[in-house]
């Protein structure tokens, strides 16, 4: 198949899905990076900040992949799937900040289509 061929070839649902939970999740990090950093300094912020930081741009590389039809796409599914585990873990540990568990929340569901992409392509 051509290159020019791949191009207009539809994305699945399921991709689709997931491009949109991707950036969902992208979305929602960069947000809440917005609202760490009005939080001060510390430890644990800093912790969190990482792996939103981390989050945030393993999200956007993974929904970039998987629009361009990129052959590494599955691989990237699964390592933005453990980014956002880590992100979600990290930002339970302030369960009294609705941010963080919107945040959480958004991770877990990305987290969730990217390993059954990365699984699919498998």
């Amino acid at each position: 198949m051509t290159q020019s061929a791949a191009k207009m070839t539809p994305m699945s649902k399921d991709m689709q899905a997931c491009v949109e939970a991707c950036m969902a999740c992208h979305t929602m990090c960069e947000e809440t990076m917005s609202s760490c950093l009005s939080m001060g300094g510390g430890q644990d912020s800093m912790q969190i900040m990482r792996a939103l930081m981390d989050c945030t741009e393993m999200t956007r590389m993974c929904a970039d992949m998987m629009m361009r039809r990129s052959p590494l796409a599955a691989e990237m599914c699964a390592m933005c799937a453990r980014a956002c585990d880590m992100c979600a873990e990290a930002c339970m540990s302030m369960p009294g900040d609705p941010q963080m568990k919107r945040c959480a929340d958004a991770c877990r569901r990305c987290a969730e289509m990217c390993r059954a992409m990365a699984g699919a392509a498998a």
